[in-house]
């Protein structure tokens, strides 16, 4: 556009001087040669308008020229001033608020499947998790996650907790595969050990006992009466010895919330067993498999947290989409939210395009204004020579005439 319009302005001058050659020849030559005089006047006036808006037409140190370099810190300051009287004042962002309704906006984006909007947020929110577990440092982060469970724990009372938990599980029955599995459990170990058991009965036995071999069969009597015994208990579910267990249970139950001696002794035993480095080994090997596991579900966000999540987000969008009420409740709370960052943060907003374009350099600011607008001062610049020589042409017919 530049080039144009000064090869406009040569234009025009070429047309002068061939107007000047040819005015005694024939009177419409005085027209053309008005209009071009008069056009070359225009041109030249909007050029030196236009260049000293940026710079000093021809390099010359003219007085109020080069006026936006000149300036630019009062630009800068001006440009805040407006942008804070006119848009970040509390009531222009709550009458805007006010018409647009960003929570049916949001819902819609993140609903709609064509949009892509949850599987976008949904990307960016397992990429942002992965990388933060990346970049923190992985038995440091484990140590701080297991500080602040063992923190919790610690501050827990554990006592009455197991003796509600163990008392609610006798209540409903629920400890009847338990009581039947330690009683397999202790059968399985009684023929594992079988030899033992013989071995002690022979050695504890007097002498005439294994002189006789009485020890023998004593010993198989007792393993036998322990087997029919553990049997009867598995089989029978209303045997003494089951009774007993259980009343033993409620027992144990009803002490670890008002005995405070035992409650004494499970917070100690507690504190051991967090204190134990035993522990501390445990936790970290089952934190570094927590974390290589979430960060391979991470990286593949099509799988099971990558779904989950989409549909989380494709529901939340459907619910904010269609429901009026939700609506009303995160515009009400985007509203207020905006409109007091407004009020407390938009002088430091306008400080900070104020101080980044006064931070610029003359020629950035130069550059970056003209950039916008030049295409229009250019206009200016043909504007004014077209005009120019239309007033020029009505100047030489008011002439004529009079």
């Amino acid at each position: 556009m530049r080039l144009f319009a000064t090869g406009l302005l040569v234009v025009m001058a070429g047309i002068y001087l061939v107007a000047r050659q040819f005015t005694g020849v024939h009177p419409a030559w005085g027209y053309v040669l008005a209009f071009a005089e008069a056009a070359m006047v225009g041109g030249l006036a909007d050029w030196f308008a236009v260049t000293a808006l940026f710079r000093h037409p021809l390099g010359l140190p003219i007085p109020h020229t080069a006026i936006v370099p000149e300036n630019k810190d009062r630009i800068a300051d001006t440009m805040a001033a407006f942008l804070r009287t006119n848009f970040l004042t509390p009531q222009v962002v709550a009458r805007r608020m006010r018409s647009t309704n960003i929570a049916a906006a949001v819902g819609g984006w993140l609903a709609d499947p064509q949009s892509g909007g949850g599987g976008r947020v949904r990307a960016g929110a397992a990429e942002l998790l992965a990388q933060a577990l990346e970049s923190l440092d992985p038995e440091r982060l484990g140590h701080q996650v297991r500080g602040g469970l063992f923190r919790q724990i610690d501050k827990l009372e554990v006592s009455p907790l197991l003796g509600q938990m163990l008392g609610t599980a006798i209540a409903d029955r629920r400890h009847m595969p338990v009581i039947e599995s330690l009683v397999r459990w202790t059968g399985l170990t009684l023929e594992d050990n079988e030899e033992l058991v013989r071995e002690l009965i022979h050695v504890r036995a007097n002498a005439i006992l294994r002189w006789t071999g009485l020890d023998e069969r004593l010993a198989s009597s007792v393993l036998d009466g322990l087997y029919k015994l553990l049997a009867e208990v598995i089989v029978n579910p209303d045997h003494p010895l089951r009774a007993k267990v259980e009343e033993g249970l409620a027992k144990l139950a009803q002490d670890l919330q008002t005995d405070a001696e035992l409650r004494e002794r499970v917070e100690r035993m507690k504190g051991e067993l967090i204190a134990s480095p035993a522990v501390s080994t445990w936790w970290q090997g089952v934190w570094e498999r927590l974390r290589t596991g979430m960060l391979e579900r991470l990286r593949r966000p099509e799988g099971e947290i990558g779904g989950q999540l989409a549909e989380a987000l494709a529901e939340l969008g459907r619910h904010l989409r269609d429901d009026p009420a939700l609506q009303a409740q995160i515009n009400r709370f985007a509203r207020r939210t905006l409109v007091g960052a407004a009020s407390r943060y938009g002088d430091q907003i306008v400080r900070l395009v104020s101080e980044t374009v006064k931070r610029w350099d003359a020629r950035t600011v130069t550059d970056r204004i003209e950039g916008a607008v030049g295409r229009d001062l250019q206009f200016i610049r043909i504007n004014g020579t077209m005009v120019g020589g239309l007033v020029g042409v009505t100047i030489h017919v008011i002439d004529q005439l009079l």
